[in-house]
């Protein structure tokens, strides 16, 4: 044995020695070896944000024993291929004082025979800029767990912590459940003609799609109901085309993990550990195997090796005519600038393991993820599916109404042979165009329009990749996170936000809004992305970072200090002794709610899912209490958001009905008098005085220009709010004006 083959972890050291034989050693470092002091910052800002490294507690026996068996050996550092695994790398390097100029590094995607051999045979240099791309993750994370977590232990209570990706996280969930309080449900009517009992749905009126507004009154519903009624109907349209399914991609880390959620129902972690276990090799009757590729992988890339052999499979069990073309290629995400293109697509290592191969082999979850994973990968080599499509318009004679349905017939199953799910809906029309049609019925179903779903683990993956937001090694780690600090909590596969996490995300984005921005915290991702391209250095990224980070957090903790920053909460409960309205505080053991009349106190469960019916967090977001008062009734006015945008509206709402447009800051600069924010019928908004003519698309503020003695307008440069000079076109900032 005269080489020594690092790997992450003891299930990967088996079968790796397994393959490579007598001639290497294969040690595990069971992750990560040396990382920041748990107990202490770690990092010295004033030295160039210089990390100071410590072995994790319980790794000295290990690294101790791992140096022994590296003397006199050859050492392979074999950890993940990602930026993650090369970090480790560059930790066991150091720790062994190995020669970082040579060829130290081995990487692979999958673990076979075959590829460990020729993995072997060509180790390269440690990627330094990979690694850097990772130690500037982990400071940046250091920086504001470090800085932020802290405030929320002094404010609220001790064990709660503040991340750069996991808060803004937190705030989606949040968002989403604000949405949900102010959404305003409609009471509308489906309509549709029944013919030959097909039951085809008004989808027109004129030229404009019909939308539930159109029929949510009964008067509304009478007048479309008798226009039909007196009219015949005509077949103005049928198209017969042929439509293609085109198969599925084959999996990367999210949608993985979507699936497992929607189709399992999985959590992000668990999806995860499965998969690790199914990648690093299992032990079965026929020995360790390892059963699929990499697993923490953006890319749908497939080798051609891997190509090859899927489709002599599906030829073999399918017929040609079910192999998928040659000119199916790479689809990157068109949501994500930078995909990480090392890895391979999560696929099978050997195509022809297939269902009922690995049952032989794998049992209960294990065999369910692999089943996923095999269905996929083999669906996205295979043809697509083929349907006979036949689209049908129905109009009334004045052509006013439009309705509109579609039979669809499949004629070939393609890809839908192995992964199901077919779109056939064959109907029993057989209309010809100009037919009229004078004897149907109609026919009405009452409905509702929905909120916006809560997410769930699925849909948060989703929303977390679509917004640039982490890299698949970290949804299910920032999911975890939200749960474990009880910010969310998980009802069926529901994720309903906490009231302390409410109060979190209300605080950091009062605050900290840099680093609750969902667009900075992408470009943050695109800045390590740089970092390992070349392109951008460690240094200035985390200087240009602390620039803006480091005042703010001086200033807020002074002022948390001083006990000028308290959060303090209305809300709609009553006290039962004197009626009052009751706050919520936040102490040392969670919020609470306190009588602003006869200071009674009752407890709040700060676990418990945030019943918005209940406590109402009062964020600039949800409601933000104006200090003023309803001309109507008298009660205070409050800042809403509702389907159209911010209005005013009375905190007496059902009681009292009365509302307005958003007021500008600063008065008409022509005549002085109130300005409104109004919406044109495109839905931009513009700025509108009440009592002239005066419009312009900037609000107008109460400074004027120290140059011309203009008005000044608010506008924002680069996301954050300043005053401008339309007519020197010069940029303010609040502070040097009156």
């Amino acid at each position: 044995m005269n080489k020594l083959l690092i790997v992450e972890s003891p299930a990967k050291a088996r079968t790796i020695q397994k393959y490579l034989g007598n001639g290497y050693k294969v040690v595990s470092s069971k992750g990560h070896v040396r990382d920041l002091p748990a107990s202490e910052f770690g990092v010295d800002i004033s030295k160039a944000f210089k990390p100071k490294f410590v072995l994790i507690k319980g790794k000295k026996n290990l690294v101790h024993e791992i140096k022994k068996m590296s003397k006199g050996r050859e050492v392979l550092l074999a950890p993940d291929n990602d930026r993650e695994g090369e970090s480790i790398a560059w930790h066991l390097a150091e720790l062994l004082k190995l020669d970082t100029s040579r060829p130290i590094r081995i990487v692979f995607n999958e673990i076979t025979e075959h590829v460990i051999k020729e993995a072997v045979k060509s180790p390269r240099k440690l990627d330094l800029r990979k690694v850097d791309a990772q130690l500037t993750r982990r400071i940046l994370d250091r920086i504001v767990g470090y800085g932020l977590s802290p405030l929320l232990w002094r404010l609220m209570k001790r064990g709660l912590s503040a991340g750069r990706v996991q808060s803004v996280a937190l705030k989606l969930v949040c968002e989403r459940e604000r949405e949900i309080f102010v959404f305003e449900p409609v009471h509308y009517h489906k309509i549709y003609v029944v013919v030959n009992g097909v039951k085809v749905p008004l989808v027109k009126i004129g030229k404009k799609k019909l939308k539930p507004e159109d029929t949510s009154s009964q008067e509304k519903l009478d007048v479309i109901l008798h226009d039909i009624r007196s009219s015949v109907l005509k077949v103005v349209s049928v198209v017969r085309k042929e439509s293609r399914r085109t198969p599925p991609q084959p999996y990367i880390t999210s949608t993985l993990q979507q699936d497992a959620n929607n189709l399992l129902g999985w959590s992000a972690a668990k999806t995860m550990r499965i998969a690790q276990q199914l990648y690093e090799g299992m032990e079965t009757p026929e020995g360790n195997v390892a059963f699929i590729t990499y697993m923490r992988t953006d890319s749908t890339r497939v080798s051609e090796t891997a190509k090859d052999a899927a489709q002599k499979y599906i030829e073999a069990r399918f017929g040609s005519q079910y192999v998928g073309g040659k000119e199916k290629r790479t689809r990157k995400s068109k949501t994500k600038a930078n995909v990480q293109d090392a890895h391979e697509a999560i696929r099978p290592t050997y195509v022809d393991l297939d269902l009922e191969a690995a049952k032989k082999l794998l049992k209960g979850d294990h065999l369910k993820l692999y089943s996923l994973i095999w269905k996929r990968f083999m669906a996205s080599q295979m043809s697509p599916s083929l349907y006979e499509e036949t689209a049908f318009a129905l109009e009334t004679s004045d052509g006013k109404y439009r309705f509109e349905i579609s039979s669809k017939k499949r004629i070939f199953d393609g890809f839908e042979r192995v992964f199901g799910s077919s779109q056939e809906k064959v109907l029993d029309l057989k209309f010809e165009e100009e037919e009229e049609i004078e004897r149907f019925e109609l026919l009405t179903e009452e409905a509702t329009t929905s909120p916006p779903p809560r997410y769930s683990e699925a849909s948060l993956v989703k929303a977390l990749e679509t917004n640039g937001i982490g890299r698949p090694s970290t949804y299910a780690t920032i999911i975890s996170t939200l749960t474990d600090r009880e910010y969310v909590v998980k009802k069926g596969r529901e994720l309903i936000p906490t009231l302390i996490g409410f109060l979190v995300v209300d605080f950091l984005e009062r605050y900290f809004p840099r680093i609750m921005d969902v667009g900075f915290t992408a470009k943050m991702e695109e800045e390590l992305d740089e970092i390992e391209y070349g392109h951008k250095s460690r240094l200035k990224v985390l200087e240009e970072f602390y620039r803006e980070f480091g005042p703010s957090l001086k200033d807020v903790e002074g002022r948390v200090g001083s006990r000028e920053i308290s959060p303090v909460y209305k809300s709609n409960a009553k006290c039962e002794t004197c009626g009052e309205v009751m706050e919520v505080h936040v102490g040392k053991f969670g919020p609470y709610l306190r009588c602003v009349g006869c200071g009674k106190t009752e407890n709040v469960d700060p676990t418990g899912a945030l019943l918005v019916d209940d406590v109402v967090v009062v964020t600039k977001r949800g409601e933000e209490r104006l200090g003023e008062k309803c001309p109507k009734c008298g009660s205070e006015l409050v800042l809403k958001k509702g389907k159209f945008g911010e209005f005013v509206a009375c905190s007496a709402y059902p009681e009292c009905s009365y509302t307005r447009n958003v007021r500008a800051r600063g008065t008409c600069p022509k005549c002085g008098g109130i300005v409104e924010k109004r919406r044109s019928k495109k839905g931009r908004y513009y700025w509108a005085c009440v009592e002239c003519d005066w419009m312009g698309w900037n609000e107008p503020s109460q400074h004027f220009c120290p140059s011309c003695g203009r008005r000044l307008y608010y506008k924002s440069q680069r996301g954050q709010e300043k005053l401008y000079c339309e007519e020197e076109r010069m940029w303010f900032d609040p502070s040097q004006v009156l």
